[in-house]
């Protein structure tokens, strides 16, 4: 029973796993260094492309092993964040270290076989839960492409077969670039368009600060995500301790709710529940159990009066 946790025992967590994806030259990767202290997994080769101001330390993969290596290096204890650019390019990384060490997931065409993608992804969802225990974020970025569902057209990560979902059960947030007009925006609220996912509340859609004027200047700091990262970390707080009061406001109904002996003092525990700063389901709850009290005391309630009376 040690073991067991009540929702306001949970330990918060502080850091999450995200994914980034949008349209060519939103600046993807430099939003996602925007993180706390990050380290960059460069699959892509694609740290060139970020603005010299706003590179960090990189590790330019070339193949899966150097992941294992670095993830053992004692110096990766400095970095708070990881961030994968991209998630597409580390899957196939993934894919030939699979078939390297095992030709029996390999089929005729050169692809992964099924069992094959089975391994990959819980080599994936590994590696994800490897950085949390390390107390890291990590964020994955990735390009978007088109998918037709019926006659509408649905917005996905570029991501091979199945493993855009697989990828986003495994995360905290997942957020699409999109340029409105002239500014830069992301979403993480999902819609028929594009894949998204918000677990604490973000904006709808958040405008993106712009880093360099036209004269190529640097007018503003790269801390996008580590300012969701704090929200994140403040929203997960504040669950915590909604929860706590929960169970503490729910002592209080039940308490009320047994001191019910009659009519009278049932709908005085009506008026007293009513006057409560209800938290989640306490509210539907107080009302459930002084039904329940007042049947077993063979009360009824009547609609007109909207009060209780003897039988």
């Amino acid at each position: 029973m040690g073991l067991i946790k009540k929702p306001n025992e949970l330990v918060v967590k502080t850091n999450l796993s995200a994914l980034i994806y949008g349209q060519p030259g939103m600046g993807k990767t430099t939003l996602a260094l925007s993180a706390p202290h990050p380290l960059l997994l460069d699959f892509d080769g694609g740290i060139h492309r970020v603005n010299a101001a706003h590179r960090v330390d990189t590790v330019q993969i070339s193949k899966w092993e150097e992941v294992d290596e670095v993830m053992q290096d004692p110096d990766i204890a400095g970095y708070q964040t990881i961030v994968i650019d991209t998630a597409g390019k580390m899957l196939s990384f993934m894919d030939k270290y699979i078939m390297q060490n095992n030709p029996k997931m390999r089929k005729a065409d050169g692809t992964l076989s099924l069992q094959g993608y089975g391994l990959r992804k819980n080599m994936f969802i590994n590696f994800v839960n490897q950085v949390s225990l390390m107390g890291k974020s990590v964020i994955f970025v990735a390009h978007e492409r088109e998918e037709k569902v019926g006659d509408e057209k649905q917005i996905r990560p570029e991501i091979g077969g199945s493993s855009a979902g697989d990828l986003i059960k495994e995360l905290d947030l997942v957020g699409y670039m999109e340029a409105i007009g002239k500014k830069r925006t992301i979403s993480f609220n999902p819609c028929e368009k594009f894949y998204g996912k918000n677990t604490c509340n973000l904006p709808e859609r958040m405008e993106i600060p712009t880093l360099i004027n036209d004269k190529g200047d640097l007018i503003g700091e790269n801390n996008f995500m580590t300012n969701v990262i704090k929200s994140y970390s403040a929203y997960q707080s504040k669950q915590t301790e909604l929860s706590n009061e929960y169970e503490e406001l729910m002592e209080v109904i039940k308490e009320n709710v047994e001191m019910i002996t009659d009519a009278v003092s049932a709908n005085e525990a009506v008026k007293a529940m009513q006057n409560l700063n209800h938290i989640f389901d306490s509210a539907l709850q107080a009302k459930d159990l002084i039904s329940r009290k007042c049947k077993e005391l063979g009360l009824k309630f009547d609609k007109i009066k909207k009060e209780y009376e003897a039988a």
